[in-house]
């Protein structure tokens, strides 16, 4: 016998109205057949379900017990159905999300809250790598959607998406000559001890920096070395040294440190921040991707860096830690 959804339901609306008439009405369907088909039920299960009485049905025990059942087997399906329709559309489903460690203080964040407020039925799954060890994982499928700060060496077979962009900013130790500066020029800075990016760690944003000085007439003066961001303001806030950071890091603002916006020619230093993907995304990834779009300003931020276009005045900046 075989217990199609359309015999299941039958006897489920059987067993809640008791009484054949309405629940063949409730069917659309006339009360002989539902009667042929409750039998036929019955025979196959080898259990009597129900008591004919004369103002209609009774449910046996076992009857009740295969009602319950039976109900909870067309919840399950319509369940399963609608949660494919679901992942089919793009608003359910689970997304590997990688990051570079300098875009978790505020991109990652919020993308990750716009996510939740838009589609609470897709679950980010959050690990941090580097930049190219992001764009390999993502091309071989471990990794479904990646932020990293452009440019990385390989970007071959993925999609490349700018998501944002982003100044540097000089970070002092609180009691620095510079921690009330409203802005300062890279090369007055030739004399200053640096704690530096490590080489390994964040290859990008140390080439980029000692590039940036460089033409600016100096080599930086590294007191240390730092594997991370947070690292870095460690040494800053101890007052050993200075050190370039994003400007969304300097937003989140610390009590021993104090950010100075670059000006001149640091416009250089803005880096572009992207999201990676294959081509042939799942669904619930290309509805983040237009989140992303559609959200910008806010993930981005508020008074976002456009290299070329900033006024020299104005907070330009560097690449900020980027490639992790």
């Amino acid at each position: 016998m075989e217990l199609t959804p359309r015999l299941l339901e039958q006897f489920v609306v059987l067993a809640e109205e008791q009484h054949f008439g309405r629940a063949a009405q409730r069917l659309s369907m006339s009360q002989p057949p539902l009667s042929q088909a409750i039998q036929r039920l019955e025979r196959g299960l080898g259990v009597l379900l129900l008591e004919r009485t004369g103002r209609g049905v009774r449910l046996t025990a076992a009857g009740a017990a295969f009602a319950a059942d039976a109900g909870r087997l067309l919840a399950a399906q319509d369940a399963a159905v609608a949660r494919v329709r679901r992942i089919s559309r793009g608003i359910e489903g689970t997304v590997q999300v990688g990051c570079v460690s300098s875009l978790g203080y505020w991109h990652l964040p919020r993308l990750l809250a716009v996510a939740a407020r838009e589609v609470p039925n897709i679950q980010l799954n959050v690990l941090q790598r580097g930049s190219a060890e992001l764009a390999e994982q993502v091309r071989q499928g471990a990794v479904d959607l990646a932020l990293v700060r452009l440019p990385v060496a390989d970007l071959a077979g993925l999609e490349v998406r700018e998501v944002a962009q982003e100044r540097t900013v000089l970070a002092v130790p609180l009691g620095h000559p510079l921690a009330g500066a409203a802005s300062v020029a890279l090369p007055r800075l030739r004399d200053e001890e640096f704690v530096t990016a490590d080489p390994q760690a964040m290859s990008r944003f140390r080439e980029l920096t000692q590039d940036a000085c460089r033409e600016a007439g100096f080599i930086p003066r590294s007191r240390a070395q730092a594997e991370d961001l947070t690292s870095m303001l460690g040494y800053t806030a101890a007052g050993v040294c200075c050190s370039f950071v994003p400007e969304r890091v300097a937003a989140l603002g610390h009590s021993m440190v104090r950010f100075v916006p670059l000006e001149g020619d640091a416009d250089r230093l803005v880096t572009t921040v992207a999201a990676l993907s294959r081509p042939d995304a799942d669904p619930a990834v290309v509805t983040l991707l237009e989140l992303m779009e559609r959200h910008r300003i806010e993930i981005e931020g508020p008074g976002a860096a456009r290299a070329p276009e900033t006024d020299p005045g104005a907070e330009s900046g560097e690449p900020s830690p980027g490639e992790r």
